[in-house]
């Protein structure tokens, strides 16, 4: 998709080209592959306390970092490659969340196994399609709802960690398991609802 200036986006972007591109090509398209849910999954973790434009500026090193979001790669990191990984000036150097990342991998590729994908997964959470808002202004769009909650909480169980509700909802807005462009937006018509992955 081409990035133009004629386009009325959704209020948080901004003229930024990084954050044109992402809102633009990215936010709210469902996803339906297994290794951009754990990217993304990384990432909103990642951004735990900080801005989303600071972790997708160092989008690039957390791909060279986490082996190109390879969740299997990932779950076999070892002490000695996470202790590399705080020296790394292309991500964010916090030890928990490191850590987090490399759990959350071995507690991904369970949700696999048991599952059949990831993908398989969490689309449960909204019934197999997208939630398609209609929001008016950005003051209305929630930080959190009852399917984050349920799937924050599910999450949590399952051994994740930096999966609260409100980064929950994050990462559901980011891979289009809701869509809430406002409706000024020129992504705001669009309608996914009828993607499934169920």
């Amino acid at each position: 998709m081409a990035l133009s200036d004629r386009n009325v986006r959704c209020g948080w972007v901004g003229v930024k080209p990084h954050l044109l591109r992402y809102h633009d090509e990215e936010w709210g398209v469902p996803v339906h592959d297994d290794r951009t849910h754990f990217e993304m999954l990384l990432l909103e973790g990642a951004q735990a306390g900080l801005s989303w434009e600071t972790i997708l500026l160092r989008r690039e090193g957390y791909r060279k970092a986490f082996a190109g979001f390879d969740p299997l790669a990932v779950a076999r990191f070892t002490s000695q490659v996470k202790a590399t990984l705080m020296k790394d000036v292309g991500i964010i150097r916090n030890r928990l969340k490191i850590d987090a990342a490399v759990s959350n991998a071995q507690a991904f590729l369970a949700v696999q196994k048991e599952c059949e994908s990831f993908d398989r997964y969490v689309w449960r959470f909204v019934g197999g399609s997208p939630r398609v808002n209609r929001w008016k202004t950005l003051k209305q769009i929630p930080s959190r709802t009852v399917e984050s909650d349920a799937l924050s909480s599910d999450l949590k169980k399952r051994g994740f960690r930096f999966v609260g509700s409100t980064i929950t909802y994050a990462y559901m807005q980011a891979v289009g398991l809701v869509n809430d462009h406002t409706c000024d937006c020129f992504l705001g018509s669009q309608d996914f609802s009828k993607t499934t992955s169920l």
